[in-house]
């Protein structure tokens, strides 16, 4: 009499369906289309996960066992949380504080890039870069200075303060989730590197444009209509729960837990309509998480990640080196995206070791700098700033982000060699 057979040996029997779907995968989300089709990163990895599904062999129950829900939970309360922010005008208020000191620029490069990072480092650096791009280039604009390489040093901060935290980007909250990491543990080793690549990018940005901050073209000033008026009352209410989420993160609480319940109180509000907070939940992100989940899962399941990594280490390449692991983690978030680079690598190096966990995390926030495609938070700059009538180009871009990137890399490696 045989047997039902497991889900491990039909996973083998569909070996090379997976393996198939798994390449095709990972390379739309490297070019970040299909020809012919309007699929985006998020639906291409979606598209990933239903024919793992249909072609694949993947029953519904082990889908369920791939995705892990406490960082889909912790992500979807972040978001809740860092919108109802966003609706009390905090964000806005924020960035037309900062406009005001455009009289010195050193200083304003400066406050802006502390602003966008501490806030990137607690909140969704997404949001901080949509609302701050569009008010900051105005200002810039009224002021006939060069608004380029301040919005890419937005870009950088916002990608550099996301590092300092586990909650600052949906990589690191995975990271976390998947290798158990400590809230406490993760700021003590992680904020040192985080500060001198913040210390750095500013010297450098600083430097490399103080001698071309004017601007002599004028374009339309296109004002933001969207701008949201602010609420003390409401404003004080998020912030104050975002400062308990934050204290109980350092309790044995579990973290989605904690984020879940201070959504809820957000969403029984009395002042926001739950459409209006859910309509700044990034839904794509959690679908493009979910998605890989499953692509990442399956593929993890045949074992070729681990035969992988055991061919690599006889050819005298270790992966879980911290300087091997941050060239490849930085070079696959700037080939296929950060997202999609973490979920590869999380499948197929040791993040049970912290180091090696501190390091991953790391080094894909300070990857994410290097060029427009690296982080999503580039491209929204960029996106908002065309529409503001200003085009920030590849090659502006990266006159900032190699020469950054490459030295918050170096004081990263410096940082694990003093610190092991």
């Amino acid at each position: 009499m045989h047997g039902v057979p497991s889900a491990a040996t039909s996973i083998l029997h569909q070996k090379p369906a997976i393996l198939a779907i798994f390449t095709i995968t990972y390379l739309a989300i490297a070019i970040g289309h299909i020809p012919g089709l309007k699929l985006n990163r998020a639906g291409i990895a979606l598209l990933g996960g239903i024919a793992m599904m249909i072609f694949g062999g993947v029953s519904t129950e082990q889908v369920i066992s791939y995705i892990n829900w406490p960082t889909v939970f912790l992500l979807f309360g972040f978001f809740v949380i860092s919108a109802q922010l966003c609706l009390s005008g905090f964000y806005d208020k924020v960035a037309t504080a900062i406009a005001a000191r455009l009289s010195h620029p050193g200083q304003f490069l400066l406050v802006l890039m502390a602003a966008t990072a501490g806030l990137s480092a607690v909140l969704n650096h997404d949001i901080v870069c949509f609302v701050f791009t569009p008010i900051v280039c105005a200002a810039l604009l009224r002021k006939q200075l060069n608004p380029v390489p301040f919005l890419v040093a937005l870009a950088i901060a916002s990608n550099i303060g996301a590092a300092a935290t586990i909650i600052g980007n949906p990589q690191n909250m995975m990271i976390s989730q998947v290798g158990r990491l400590d809230f406490a543990g993760y700021l003590i080793w992680c904020a040192i590197p985080a500060l001198v690549a913040f210390v750095l990018s500013y010297l450098i940005v600083w430097l490399m444009s103080r001698q071309r901050l004017q601007y002599f073209s004028d374009p339309e000033v296109k004002s933001r209509q969207s701008t949201r008026p602010y609420n003390r009352p409401h404003t004080i209410k998020g912030l104050i729960i975002l400062m308990i989420v934050i204290g109980l993160f350092f309790s044995p609480l579990p973290k989605e837990i904690i984020v879940l319940a201070a959504a809820g109180i957000h969403l029984a509000s009395a002042k926001f309509r739950t459409n209006d907070l859910l309509s700044l939940v990034d839904w794509p992100i959690l679908v493009l998480f979910m998605g890989l989940f499953v692509v990442t899962g399956a593929f993890q399941a045949t074992g070729c990640g681990d035969q992988a990594v055991q061919w690599l280490a006889h050819a005298g390449f270790n992966l879980s080196a911290p300087a091997n692991l941050t060239l490849i983690t930085a070079a696959l978030s700037n080939l296929i995206n950060n997202s999609a680079a973490v979920f590869l690598l999380v499948k197929v190096v040791n993040i049970s070791n912290h180091t090696t966990a501190y390091v991953l995390a790391l080094a894909n926030s300070f990857g994410g700098s290097l060029i427009i495609v690296g982080s999503v938070s580039n491209i929204i700059v960029v996106q908002q700033a065309r529409d503001m009538g200003v085009k920030i180009s590849f090659s502006d871009f990266a006159r900032l982000g190699v020469p950054t990137t490459l030295a918050a890399l170096a004081g990263l490696l410096t940082w694990v060699w003093l610190a092991t």
